[in-house]
């Protein structure tokens, strides 16, 4: 596809097929983007360089790329870098930037912290092909509002870490303007959490209409829940809570807690769905996912 450093065109015949629901169609055009320089970069500070340039684009798994025409003075590809390995610790998981979704679904370390809570986040993204493509860099350094990475991982004890940032809260990375720093690794605290994630979609491979992440932690004698709301459609967010939920803590007690839980999150409307309805998932979600938890021995 590339040619040293000449100029090249990548081309993609994009077309919108029919939806049962909406009935839409939309005429097949060509999406042209045109690169005037590609660079595989050596080495993680030559690749924050060659971002510092307004002009310049990293190129990770080019999955979540608008599809627009535009040009690229230069492309960064950080391939080489020795990012897409998932890396255990005593203390942590380190997932590069390069990482895929796939890798992430089928990783036996982070089944083991996390449960079936990731694969359950990632399964319903797209299909496998595209899984397999696509990276978990790409996914949080977005911070896309419709992104289930982004809302499974804040529920648990996540940070990432920066070239020129440094190692930050995910919570706090999810808060922060876009900027032109280079995302090395996804970093998750094995803090002993329960997790839980869930979504609503009106087909089984579309953006969600909703999208939460529950987590519960015990130390020192006290309990905190970490409740995560995507899709709303805004990105992401987190809230904490000091609760103690009793293990035979009534319905009626649960639906309350999820209804305080989910009012504490703003919510907008779009063609999936109204604000009110999807505060009304939320708390459905939100239920269920206390539900689980409380009914896990531990």
């Amino acid at each position: 596809m590339f040619l040293g450093n000449k100029k090249c065109r990548i081309y993609a015949a994009c077309g919108v097929s029919q939806t049962p629901k909406l009935c839409m169609y939309q005429e097949r055009r060509t999406i042209v983007l045109t690169i005037g320089n590609y660079v595989k970069a050596k080495t993680p500070e030559e690749a924050y360089e060659l971002n510092q340039a307004r002009s310049s684009r990293i190129m990770g798994g080019m999955m979540w790329m608008r599809l627009s025409n535009a040009r690229v003075k230069t492309l960064i590809d950080i391939s080489g870098l020795g990012l897409d390995q998932i890396e255990e610790t005593e203390d942590e998981i380190r997932i590069g930037a390069m990482c895929t979704l796939r890798q992430i679904e089928q990783s036996e370390a982070v089944k083991k912290l996390c449960g079936d809570g990731i694969e359950e986040a990632v399964r319903h993204i797209v299909g496998v092909q595209f899984r397999n493509q696509a990276t978990v860099g790409g996914s949080i350094y977005g911070r896309f509002g419709f992104s289930d990475v982004l809302t499974a991982f804040l529920a648990l004890d996540t940070y990432v870490e920066l070239y020129d940032g440094g190692r930050i809260c995910l919570a706090e990375f999810a808060k922060k303007k876009p900027d032109n720093d280079l995302l090395l690794f996804i970093v998750v605290k094995k803090k002993k959490r329960q997790f839980r994630y869930d979504s609503i979609r009106q087909t089984k491979t579309d953006f969600p209409v909703i999208a939460c992440s529950v987590s519960r932690e015990k130390a020192n004698g006290q309990e905190t829940w970490y409740f995560a709301v995507g899709a709303r459609p805004m990105k992401a967010d987190m809230i904490e809570k000091k609760w103690s939920v009793a293990k035979d803590a009534s319905l009626e007690k649960i639906e309350e807690y999820a209804a305080l839980a989910a009012a504490e999150f703003k919510y907008g409307t779009n063609m999936r769905g109204s604000a009110g309805y999807r505060q009304h998932l939320a708390k459905v979600l939100i239920k269920r996912e206390i539900m689980s938890i409380l009914s896990e021995e531990i």
